[in-house]
């Protein structure tokens, strides 16, 4: 029998994703759970395994293609048998208005669902993967308890051991096999409805300006033109699409470390012990997720209807990788204290390197820093990620010659005196539709507070 491939949905708010490369060719023969491709979605890669053994029949998607969760991508089946889909366009998916990739890949997946018997499995990671294989699990008997019913590891786990403890269970006690035992089959995704068609208007409307040329190579002889990269297209068409929504203006604060600095040496062997690597991020982590509570206009997001105050504080982290940069989100950051802020920021900055990042993982922003400092870098003006009404970033933690006075700030006072100090500039980016100089300073003010004043 001939199984359809779908494009499955990566992440509860990912729709399409991009295939990078085929692990397989036609006619290869492969197992249940063998990665069949890496699909590529806002910077993070995933392998897609095979959902059952067979002989790849048809490829319907070539690398390079955006589809469309849904969307019906390859055939496997037993030898000899043919293929019975209709291929995807690969010209239409790879020029087409992503709108139109979409409406077009949704079709496809319709009519790939209707010829299909398959379970609905929805997205299988490597990991669940390779543990369904190694233990003969059928992951359509597993209840998932992940986002839409998505199988987790763990839920493979307690399957494998209620197999066990089931073995010296009497027949009448053990689950039930056949049409009558099955799952129900999950419900399809929705194809998406189509634009409402536009009444003409009553006047002629201007002729479109034509589309901007593309810009051409500066290359000169002897230069060498390096082929951009998917992930590097991608943070030009962010960074180019931020600069053309939001106003940016960018006020500047120096900070006093020698609090955070003391707390940090004193601390570090203590969190080593629980296994996490005490850096600072985590004090800047901590330190915006409490100013924010103090003013929720910088943890908002514009709209034609009115500025949107987000409930939940989820800290972006801008981290550099090798081919460019990523920005993981710490969830409900408010909500932990230093050692879990410290153990959260380790692990996604670990997995962001080594490309084992989820989509979801990477979205929900409503505020985000970028530590630049950690390349020697004292002062920026960084663009703001997209929603965010603003983005602080952090330089270089550095020794300065500090003036301490006792007295008034800015009068002459005998009693004051130099000092070195660890320093570091926070530059503040905002959203001047939503924030202005005032609203965006009390903010930095109170971080700057926060830092300088810390206690355990």
């Amino acid at each position: 029998m001939v199984t359809k491939v779908i494009m499955p949905q990566l992440g509860e708010s990912v729709v399409e994703g991009t295939i990078t490369k085929w692990l397989v060719k036609e006619g290869d023969v492969v197992k249940r759970y063998d990665p069949l491709l890496e699909v590529s979605s806002d910077k993070v890669d995933t392998e897609v395994p095979s959902p059952v053994d067979g002989v790849v029949l048809k490829l319907h998607a070539p690398e390079g293609v955006t589809v469309h969760a849904g969307a019906l991508i390859a055939e496997i089946g037993d030898p000899g048998e043919t293929a019975t889909g209709d291929e995807i366009p690969s010209e239409a998916q790879t020029d087409a208005p992503p709108l139109q990739r979409v409406a077009a890949a949704t079709a496809t997946a319709s009519a790939a669902g209707a010829a299909t018997d398959q379970k609905a499995l929805g997205f299988i990671s490597p990991v669940v993967a390779r543990l369904a294989a190694e233990h003969n699990v059928d992951l359509t008997q597993v209840k998932g308890t992940g986002v839409r019913g998505r199988i987790r590891k763990k839920d493979v786990l307690n399957y494998i051991k209620q197999m066990k403890a089931g073995e010296d269970l009497p027949e009448w006690e053990k689950p039930g096999s056949g049409d009558l035992f099955k799952p129900a089959k999950i419900e399809e995704y929705a194809p998406l409805s189509a634009p409402k068609a536009v009444e003409p208007p009553s006047q002629p409307a201007p002729a479109a300006a034509p589309p901007a040329p593309p810009a051409k190579s500066a290359a000169m002889a002897g230069d060498q033109i390096v082929p951009l990269s998917r992930m590097r297209r991608l943070i030009a068409e962010h960074m180019v699409q931020s600069k053309r929504l939001s106003p940016h203006v960018t006020t500047v604060f120096v900070v006093d470390m020698s609090r955070v600095v003391k707390h940090r040496y004193a601390n570090k062997a203590r969190f080593a012990q629980d296994g996490v690597n005490l850096t600072f991020t985590p004090y800047f982590v901590a330190a915006v997720a409490q100013a924010l509570k103090k003013h929720p206009l910088a943890n908002s997001s514009w709209s034609e209807e009115g500025i949107v105050l987000h409930r939940a504080i989820n800290i972006g982290m801008a981290t550099a990788i090798e081919d460019g940069l990523i920005v993981p989100v710490v969830k409900n950051a408010d909500s932990y204290n230093l050692l879990g802020l410290a153990r959260i920021v380790n692990d996604l900055a670990t997995r962001a390197r080594t490309g084992k990042l989820t989509p979801d993982e990477i979205k929900g922003s409503t505020f985000s820093i970028t530590n630049h400092g950690t390349g020697g870098s004292i002062l920026a003006s960084p663009i703001i990620n997209q929603p965010n009404a603003g983005i602080l970033g952090i330089g270089a933690i550095h020794k300065e010659p500090v003036v301490i006075s006792q007295g008034h700030p800015l009068l002459p006072d005998p009693e004051d005196y130099i000092a070195i100090r660890p320093l570091t500039y926070l530059s503040f980016t905002i959203d001047h539709r939503i924030l202005d100089g005032a609203s965006a300073d009390a903010f930095v003010a109170e971080v700057k507070a926060i830092l300088e004043n810390w206690q355990d």
